[in-house]
């Protein structure tokens, strides 16, 4: 987790839940299972996070009927069409599908920023993926302690 409480199973209930909203109650598609998860609407970062009674099958088994959903929406709408964001500035509220589908893309593309960094801090695991790596295969754990070391000293002096 981070400082303020960001982890992995959070952040797929976050992008489930933003998803499930866009393409379903912004599309006047109300998705039928939204309240199958607790959202925690009154709390800081009530949506970030699953519960102790929501288990990891329940916040992904969410996440994939949000998407079949979704994709049910992409495919009706022309992208043109026009929904209502009730919680975005009057003079952005009615976008086409075009934009949130623009808008929901970046939203989960940052948010995978967000997992793959605390994925790093679970794992320690860098690079592309396991068995092809854009990371040199000489780096030794000791190359890294000492890049990182280089790199928080930089960090420090400019404080």
């Amino acid at each position: 987790m981070t400082p303020t409480g960001t982890n992995l199973l959070g952040l797929v209930k976050h992008c489930a839940g933003m998803e499930c909203g866009y393409f379903g109650a912004v599309m006047d598609r109300p998705f039928p299972g939204e309240d199958d998860l607790d959202w925690h609407e009154d709390e800081l970062g009530g949506d970030m996070y699953a519960t102790a009674g929501e288990s990891r099958e329940q916040v992904t088994d969410f996440y994939r009927r949000v998407q079949a959903h979704s994709d049910a929406t992409i495919e009706e709408f022309p992208l043109d069409a026009c929904g209502t964001v009730p919680w975005w500035p009057e003079e952005r509220r009615h976008p086409t599908l075009h934009t949130l589908l623009v808008h929901t893309i970046q939203e989960t593309a940052r948010h995978a920023g967000h997992a793959d960094i605390i994925r790093e801090s679970i794992d320690g695991a860098v690079g592309l993926r396991e068995g092809v790596s854009n990371i040199p295969a000489e780096a030794s754990a000791a190359a890294w302690k000492q890049h990182y070391d280089q790199l928080d000293q930089i960090a420090r002096s400019v404080r």
